[in-house]
């Protein structure tokens, strides 16, 4: 099969298509034909020498930790179209996974959507869960145009609570679409957002706005970072914890196909384009998820 993949650790231009050995459903167990998968942060750090802890990971090594595809082995009949998760190997034509890690796909969902999706959607979801969000309260969501952020935003508004985003000048009537207050990044920052009184705090930027996040809520446990890792730690702030699921998941794409949570795709990359791809995904925040298409 044509796989995503790298030898040794680095930049973008390390990632090249190779020939591997397809992959076999064993049991309790899928094959999916993988027909899009995303490209985050996590690919890059993957990429450039960080390990996920409790993977041993051989080489070559193939990235992407969400997909969406046709099932063509295993516990589910084939042809089931699905959207799933996973650690990495998702960059590739087929994809093994736990049965329990995928779910099916609404129809209304485009496989560019389905194939960015879960990591945006799932990340938001645990997020406002962990910050235990409730009807009434302002959150602010730093990086509110990217796609954990799009997800938060609308998320938030689904439980009755008020939004401020910050993004880029160019994001504003975007995240303002998404039903946020959309707040300019930058100088000046902190008078902007402190008198529109915030409760909760979801860091999706770090740096600036991370600090400011510290200077606008007092109770560490209401912001939580999904950046500054190693910060957190020390101030009691919280980071976001494992807790995907093919249940949480399905409920998501409910929404999605309901109408209630937008996701927006910035581009959609052949995989045989994934090094430009991943060199988008460092040059910063933008507008939604990028993604890796398939045949």
């Amino acid at each position: 099969m044509k796989a995503v993949a790298f030898t040794e650790f680095g930049g973008p231009e390390v990632l090249r298509v190779l020939d591997l050995p397809e992959p076999h459903a064993g049991p309790g167990e899928v094959r999916v034909r993988v027909k899009a998968a995303g490209v985050q942060p996590y690919d890059a750090a993957v990429r450039a020498g960080w390990e996920p802890p409790g993977l041993e990971l051989g080489w070559p090594r193939v990235p992407g930790n969400e997909f969406a595809g046709i099932v063509d082995e295993g516990e589910l009949e084939a042809g089931t179209e699905v959207l799933g998760f996973t650690a990495v190997r998702a960059a590739a034509e087929y994809i093994v996974v736990p049965a329990s890690d995928v779910t099916p796909k609404p129809p209304e969902m485009p496989w560019e959507v389905a194939g960015g999706f879960t990591a945006g959607a799932q990340t938001a979801s645990i997020a406002l869960e962990a910050l235990k969000l409730r009807a009434g309260e302002t959150l602010l969501v730093h990086a509110a145009a990217g796609s954990v952020g799009t997800a938060a935003v609308q998320l938030a508004k689904l439980k009755g609570a008020a939004v401020i985003g910050t993004a880029s000048a160019s994001n504003q009537d975007y995240v303002r679409s998404l039903g946020a207050t959309p707040v300019v990044y930058g100088e000046g920052l902190k008078e902007r957002v402190a008198p529109l009184g915030v409760d909760v705090v979801l860091d999706g930027a770090g740096g600036e706005a991370f600090d400011l996040s510290l200077e606008l809520v007092k109770d560490r446990t209401r912001i939580l970072t999904l950046v500054e890792h190693g910060r957190a730690a020390g101030l009691g702030v919280l980071v976001s914890k494992s807790g995907r699921s093919a249940a949480r998941l399905a409920e998501l794409a409910a929404l999605y196909a309901k109408g209630d949570l937008r996701f927006h795709v910035r581009r959609a990359y052949p995989y045989t384009e994934a090094a430009a791809a991943h060199r988008e995904i460092e040059t910063g925040h933008g507008r939604g998820k990028i993604v890796l298409t398939f045949p």
